[in-house]
Parts: structure tokens; C-alpha cells; sequence
């Protein structure tokens, strides 16, 4: 199976795009390949206008957008669906008049309208009444800068909607089924015609008997009150891979809501967040630190013991003369990358600490040795007056 192409290529804009440029290459290119605007070539038009809209759907959402840029199209979660800036992932687009693109045709009535006086584009809605796939669930976990480090397994609680086990998520009674609404026939939608001065105008409605799902239930299930769900807290089981990045996203597939009238079911999306360190920081995949050593270690060289994020220690010995702030690195003992097997740095910084008190015999051996390399020796502090 052929991989997809990358989602800034297909709108012709570098991965920093702003909103405002996504929106622009998606308006500008939706314009060129809308199927209403190639009649003479409207197959492989449609697979354009798909591929656009599946790219804007993505990028323009802040949190797919961010694990897009983690996994790529076919990472943890996977992309995909036709979406547009106003669409809601049923395909806003552009309405073609015969002469030129006047504005999105998804507003509503106000689309319908529109696509009834052009006789092209109007979005066609998707029947409420079909399948429909359940809500994502999103939410934010807490791990610790090691846990993040190693990779961790949590089990965790959530709450959502789970099919009613009662009634088998129909909504009816046990022993009896929802009937086809009969005002609407079954669509979930209403449709009405309009005389106006410039002809007659059809607009469609949502059925006011059925809410848009097609079907009655004369005898709602005890257990869920007709809802076909209930709320239940299930716990799951989540895998936190090595090397993950504060604020970054894991993705359970199908963990989500219920899907409705035989829909899949939506998605559980964790956000990691990672608790600060005492001793380590990160910058990218590197582990950062700093380690005090005294002014005899710097002056003579010293054999360190540097700690490790795993807990284990490292043997690095440092020359003599170091300098406070010098740093060192010690390879391949930072962040594991997600998407690869390349791993980050170690880097610490050495801090020299100089003795706040000293014992006469200290500093009488240490200005003897200021004396020894030329150097001043320090004055004995008097008073003011001498």
C-alpha cells in the first residue's frame, strides 16, 4: 500500500504555517481542483479535492496537527476523512456559479440556497439517520521525568459513554424495536419549499419528531432511558513510550465514545504532561544537569560519579584545571526518539563551589600556596578607621 504524501506538501506550505496560511493554500487550491470546476477531468479532480480537504481537515486541527507532525499519516491513530475549514470533517468547499467561485457552500440553508440558484457544489449533508462514528475523548496524565525517560505502563480510569448491555444499545425495550419516524420517512430530515420572488427555494431542516436520527422509540429502555448508552468508568490500559515529550499526545484507538447505528467508536487521546526534576532537565532528547564539585577536584582532576536519570551511576573523570561551567557529555544516555532508534546525550555541567569557611590551618596552607604560584594573598579585613 502506497504511503500517503505529506500533508504540507499536498497545500504547497512549509510545516511553520500559520492558521491563517493553511486556510489561505486550502481556499486558493480547493478554488483549482473543486470537480464542479473540471468537468472534463472530474475523477481525478475529486481524488485532488479529497486529498485537500483530508490534508486541511488534519492540519487545521490543533491536536491532530501536533500528532501529525509526531507520526506522520499513518502514526498511532492514523488521518484521514475529507474536512474543510468550516466542513467539521464532512468536506467544506468552495460553490461553483458557472463563472467563478463566489464562497464556501456550507453554511447551512444559506449553502442550500445557494447551490439551488448556482446548480453546482452545495454540500449534500450526511443523512443523521446513518451510521455515525462516537465522540473522541481527550485527557491529560501526569508522569514523572524518569517515567517519561523509561516508558511506563499506567491503568488508568475514565469515564464515557459504553453501549447499554440491557437493550444492546438500540435504546428500546427488550422485546420490541424503534420505528421509522414517520414524518421524515426515515431521513432525519425535513424538506420544505419556498416561492420567492427569483423562483421556488428548497431548504431542509433537521425533523423536529426524531431529532435527526430517523427513528421513534415508542418504549425507551429502563436501563438507559432510550439513550442506548450509559456512563460507566472503565479503567484502561495505557503504554507510555520511551522518550516522550511534555505536552505530547498517545492515541487509543476506539477507546472513545460508542458509535452510533453500527458507527465506529471514537478515539481516547492522553496528553502527557511531565513533572519537573530536582537534578534533571531536558532540551530535545538531551538530559541536562549540573554537578558541584570542589575546588581541589577542579585544580587537580578528579574521577566523578554522575547520576543517571535510570538511577545508575556513571565513572567520568574530568581534567585538571576544569573550570566552573565547563561542560561535559556523556553520549547516548539522553532521550529515546519516539519515531527512531536514535537516542540523545548526557550533558552536565560542573559547578566549582569555593569554601565559605576555612580553618586557620586551611588558610594558611592556602595562602602558602598563593604565595608558591606569585599570587597576592588576601588582605585580613580591619575596621573603617584602621
Amino acid at each position: 500500500m502506497a504511503s500517503k504524501r505529506d500533508y504540507y506538501e499536498v497545500l504547497g506550505v512549509n510545516k511553520n504555517a500559520s492558521d491563517d496560511e493553511l486556510k489561505k493554500a486550502y481556499r486558493k487550491l480547493a478554488k483549482q481542483y473543486h470537480p464542479d470546476a473540471n468537468p472534463d477531468n472530474k475523477k481525478e479532480a475529486e481524488a485532488k479535492f479529497k486529498e485537500l480537504n483530508e490534508a486541511y481537515e488534519t492540519l487545521s486541527d490543533p491536536q491532530k496537527r501536533r500528532m501529525y507532525d509526531q507520526f506522520g499519516p499513518d502514526g498511532p491513530q492514523g488521518f484521514g476523512g475529507a474536512g474543510g475549514p468550516f466542513g467539521g470533517g464532512q468536506g467544506g468547499y468552495y460553490s461553483y456559479n458557472g463563472s467563478g467561485f463566489d464562497g464556501f457552500g456550507d453554511f447551512g440553508d444559506l449553502g442550500d440556497i445557494f447551490s439551488f440558484f448556482t446548480g453546482f457544489g452545495g454540500r449534500q449533508s450526511k443523512k443523521q439517520s446513518g451510521p455515525r462514528r462516537g465522540a473522541d475523548l481527550n485527557l491529560r496524565m501526569d508522569i514523572t521525568f524518569e517515567e517519561a525517560y523509561l516508558g511506563v505502563d499506567k491503568e488508568i480510569v475514565i469515564t464515557r459513554n459504553e453501549k447499554c448491555s440491557h437493550c444492546h444499545g438500540t435504546g428500546a425495550k427488550p422485546g420490541t424495536s424503534p420505528m421509522k419516524c414517520p414524518s421524515c420517512q426515515g431521513t432525519g430530515q425535513i424538506k420544505q419549499v419556498q416561492n420567492t420572488i427569483l423562483g421556488q427555494v428548497q431548504t431542509t431542516r433537521t425533523c423536529p419528531e426524531c431529532h435527526g436520527t430517523g427513528e421513534i422509540i415508542k418504549e425507551p429502555c429502563d436501563e438507559c432511558r432510550g439513550k442506548g448508552t450509559v456512563r460507566k468508568q472503565p479503567k484502561i490500559k495505557v503504554h507510555i513510550p520511551a522518550g516522550i515529550d511534555d505536552e505530547q499526545t498517545v492515541a487509543l484507538r476506539g477507546e472513545g465514545d460508542p458509535g452510533e447505528k453500527g458507527g465506529p467508536n471514537g478515539d481516547l487521546y492522553i496528553t502527557v504532561r511531565i513533572k519537573r526534576h530536582n537534578i534533571f532537565t531536558r532540551k530535545g532528547n538531551n538530559v541536562l544537569s549540573e554537578i558541584p564539585i570542589t575546588i581541589t577536584q577542579a585544580t587537580l582532576g578528579a574521577e566523578l560519579e554522575i547520576p543517571m536519570v535510570d538511577g545508575t551511576k556513571e565513572i567520568y573523570k574530568i581534567p585538571e584545571g576544569t573550570q566552573t561551567g565547563t561542560k561535559f557529555t556523556i553520549r547516548n544516555k539522553g532521550f529515546k526518539n519516539v519515531n527512531s532508534s536514535i537516542q540523545g546525550d548526557y550533558v552536565f555541567t560542573v559547578i566549582v563551589q569555593t569554601p565559605k569557611k576555612l580553618s586557620k590551618e586551611q588558610r594558611d596552607l592556602l595562602m602558602q600556596l598563593a604565595k608558591t604560584m606569585n599570587e597576592q594573598p588576601p588582605i585580613k579585613k580591619r575596621g573603617i578607621f584602621g
